[in-house]
């Protein structure tokens, strides 16, 4: 899998500028996307709106990868799973295409990759089954508004992203390591931060780890494996949640027929409010 994050440079240019795009409803969003007005990032746009991970298999394949996502709740939260050879969503954005209204995806064929597009409309199969996932974008707004600063944000870059020595639990073809983004927070702010991010659950929740990366396997933080290295300044303590791109790489692990998956960072953005499921 490669760890490219694409930006405006290496995508088709949008014709909208960031800040236009944040001030978007997550429903004209997905509609500057599906006309290739908006190629970027979802990073930073969509601020309060639950935002999911997308990971298509074949109808022969849906079972096991339903039981790989009930068994890894942690970095695969479940949100919805659509209805075989359908690319429209029901209940977090209902009528939205899945076939058009990310800014970018990844198609593999029997396990390779095949394609980079931003749209699936010439890929889409009879049999494909859905499974839009939890994603950590869903909490930032929450922690911004909590006063945690997010140095990614600020650096205007990706959060770094690790593969790490824990193994998910497997279920049939489908097995992966657990994959981490992490985020460096203020000493003095990490209690809030694990209080602010359990809420949000179907956005993984409160951290997998915090502090030391060598007990998760990563022995140097400037050595991401996808996003980019973390901006750290003095005090910040390294803080972990589980990471959509594991079911990118149990499904690329698998080799089924056809997988379509979204591009690192280029995230589907509901109409659900990330409040709508918090937890109290």
């Amino acid at each position: 899998m490669s760890d490219k994050v694409a930006t405006s440079a290496d995508a088709r240019s949008s014709s909208l500028t960031r800040v236009d795009a944040a001030r978007l409803s997550p429903r004209d969003l997905r509609a500057a996307i599906a006309t290739e007005q908006w190629t970027d990032t979802t990073l930073g746009l969509g601020l309060g709106h639950l935002q999911a991970n997308l990971a298509v298999v074949p109808r022969e394949d849906a079972y096991d990868f339903l039981l790989f996502c009930q068994r890894n709740p942690k970095p695969v939260p479940l949100i919805e799973v659509l209805d075989a050879g359908s690319p429209l969503v029901q209940q977090l954005a209902p009528g939205a295409d899945l076939r058009t209204d990310l800014p970018r995806y990844r198609v593999f064929r029997d396990g390779e990759l095949a394609s980079e597009p931003l749209h699936l409309r010439d890929d889409w199969e009879d049999d494909a089954v859905a499974f839009l996932l939890g994603c950590s974008l869903t909490f930032e707004a929450a922690l911004l508004e909590s006063g945690i600063p997010l140095r990614h944000l600020e650096a205007d870059t990706p959060a770094p992203v690790y593969i790490t020595s824990q193994q998910c639990r497997p279920a049939g073809k489908f097995s992966a390591p657990m994959v981490v983004s992490m985020r460096p927070i203020p000493a003095p702010l990490v209690a809030r931060t694990v209080q602010v991010t359990s809420r949000y659950p179907w956005g993984h929740g409160a951290p997998v780890h915090i502090g030391d990366p060598a007990g998760l396997g990563i022995d140097d933080l400037d050595a991401v494996d996808f996003g980019a290295p973390p901006h750290m300044e003095k005090g910040d303590v390294p803080v972990f949640w589980g990471c959509g791109i594991t079911p990118q790489l149990a499904v690329d692990g698998a080799r089924s027929r056809y997988t379509f998956t979204h591009y690192a960072q280029h995230m589907f953005v509901t109409d659900r409010s990330s409040e709508a499921d918090a937890v109290a």
